[in-house]
Order: structure tokens, then C-alpha cells, then sequence
């Protein structure tokens, strides 16, 4: 499921999106997906794909998680 649009699309390797009302973003350093949530990007949590990387931030909005700050 890809729900994530990049503003500029020439770049592959970063798409945004909002969901359920906060912000997420996935970004692609060296081969791994890091993600934002709520503009926070969350320290030591990386993925092989855009798609696990998407799917995780999904579940934590919808399970209300809360941004990590460290």
C-alpha cells in the first residue's frame, strides 16, 4: 500500500503525507527507510522497504502512539 506522495516527484527517496490529522514521512539514507512521525524522526527505527516503513507508521497513528522524542 503505497499512500505516501512525495512534493517533489523526481525524488524517490523521501514521500510525505498526512494521516488521520499528523504528519508522517518516509526518508531513504544508504538503503534504509527512516521514518517521521509527527516531524520527529524516530531514533533506531529503520526499514528494507518504503512499504514496511509505511505500514508501521500507519499502525502507530492508528493506534494512537505517541512521537518519540529520543
Amino acid at each position: 500500500m503505497q499512500i505516501l506522495q512525495s512534493p517533489d516527484a523526481d525524488d524517490p527517496n523521501f514521500q510525505s503525507a498526512t494521516y488521520l490529522g499528523r504528519p508522517i514521512a518516509i526518508l531513504n539514507r544508504d538503503g534504509r527507510w527512516h521514518v517521521y512521525l509527527d516531524h520527529i524522526l524516530q531514533n533506531n527505527v529503520m526499514f528494507a522497504t518504503a512499504e514496511t516503513a509505511t505500514a508501521w507508521l500507519i499502525e502507530r497513528v492508528d493506534h494512537g502512539v505517541p512521537a518519540r522524542v529520543h
